[in-house]
């Protein structure tokens, strides 16, 4: 797996959307948002970036583009979009930095999001395959893009709404032939399905800690058999932000429990519902606080 140095930093995916003005706008009325996300993303010093996912929620974004689903209801037979959906703006953001991880909401949870209204599928864990497929059909053209880490987002495993068998099946469907480096996250409190989660087939498990601090426990006495681990240190739900030095102590706490040479660290989720600057500086803090503990090792 290529990372760019020790225990990177990266995020879960979203940042706040600051829309552009002028005429430019009119064409592309989110140009400058992600423009925008992306520069503040490198300037706060994260290693792994993403395109800030700016253009719409998590859900819409995805079944808006495929064929089948009528605004958030299944009314068909799903299928893969008629052309990528992230590509574009992820492609901008490799022209910034050579690291950026490409995301696609988990079919689990997009099935969880929809109504279904069609004898096509008898349940959501038949919605989930199809979405599976679709979703491969994405993270094939974002693998062409040259991404150093293609997540998957699954908030809702940890709801048990849906399970994680479901879950590890249709991942499998996702990065069916592909060789970029695989990542699941996933919110929330891991304790009921951890002993399944952390046998997911990806190379990187993602968790929220640093609202969910029992997951480090939780994750710490399984064998998590060479993954690497994501690790979310700053609390994106709070629009407070940490200092630099409780931000250190949650880092080494995960040190502690994996090892520096196995660890990412990222915010517990995403961004976009704070302000720009709050965002900002939850990140900016982040990397301060990774670079502390890096140059203390």
């Amino acid at each position: 797996m290529d990372l760019p140095c020790l225990m990177p930093t990266t995020v879960v995916g979203s940042f706040p959307c600051v829309k552009g003005t002028g005429l430019s706008s009119l064409i592309d009325p989110y140009k400058k948002a992600v423009q925008f996300a992306v520069a503040e993303q490198l300037r706060a010093g994260v290693d792994i970036i993403s395109d800030g996912q700016v253009r719409s929620d998590m859900v819409q974004a995805f079944v808006s583009k495929l064929p089948g689903i009528s605004e958030k209801t299944v009314v068909g037979r799903i299928g893969a979009a008629d052309k990528p959906i992230t590509v574009g703006d992820t492609k901008y953001a490799l022209t910034q930095t050579k690291y950026v991880k490409g995301i696609l909401t988990g079919p689990c949870t997009l099935a969880y999001a929809l109504q279904v209204n069609t004898p096509i599928y008898r349940n959501k864990e038949e919605v989930v395959m199809d979405l599976a497929a679709a979703l491969h059909q994405e993270a094939k053209f974002l693998a062409e893009t040259g991404v150093s880490i293609i997540q998957v987002d699954e908030p809702i495993l940890s709801t048990g709404a849906i399970s994680v068998d479901t879950a590890r099946e249709a991942l499998k469907i996702i990065f069916a032939g592909i060789k970029t480096p695989s990542c699941i996250h996933t919110c929330g409190m891991l304790g009921e399905i951890a002993d399944s989660w952390t046998k997911l087939p990806v190379d990187i498990l993602d968790f929220e800690y640093a609202v969910s601090m029992e997951n480090l426990s939780v994750l710490s006495k399984r064998d998590l058999a060479g993954k690497k681990i994501g690790c979310g240190c700053v609390k994106s739900s709070d629009p407070n932000v940490e200092s630099v030095e409780e931000i250190e102590r949650r880092i080494m706490l995960c040190v502690d429990a994996f090892g520096a040479e196995n660890i990412l660290i990222d915010p517990d989720c995403g961004l976009r519902m704070h302000t720009p600057e709050t965002a900002f500086e939850k990140l900016a803090r982040m990397c301060i606080a990774t670079r502390n503990v890096r140059g203390a090792l």
